[in-house]
């Protein structure tokens, strides 16, 4: 199964969640907001993208953040803890296809690639 993490208002989580359902895919879908960001993921998400690329330093949460905060993500655990305080400074959507690999982000050609492995819908 595919899972996507994210928050269901995102703009980017919503166009991976259409593509994802108009090619016929059994999707997951973990809410940030509601179900709160998986602590015992983020050690592989750091792994599989660098926090420079999980930390999305162009979004608003970002940008609303104090300097201090800022100048305080200097390896990954500070990342981690920044992450689980604010998920909304995640770049989103988070995908675990069901090869085990992640993608960050959409983008409809990595999509395809990713799903060539994934069940459709029965």
């Amino acid at each position: 199964m595919i899972t996507v993490y994210g928050i269901p208002n995102c703009d980017t989580v919503k166009k991976a969640r259409t593509w994802l359902a108009e090619h016929g895919l059994e999707v997951a879908f973990h809410d940030f907001k509601k179900q709160g960001v998986p602590a015992e993921l983020l050690p592989a998400w750091i792994q599989a993208f660098g926090r420079d690329r999980i930390v999305n330093r162009a979004g608003n949460t970002w940008r609303k953040l104090d300097d201090a905060a800022k100048a305080a993500v200097v390896d990954d655990a500070s990342a981690a803890a920044l992450m689980l305080a604010e998920p909304s400074v995640i770049k989103r959507p988070v995908v675990r296809w069901p090869d085990g690999h992640w993608t960050l982000g959409f983008s409809a050609e990595k999509f395809e690639k990713s799903a060539l492995s994934a069940p459709k819908k029965s």
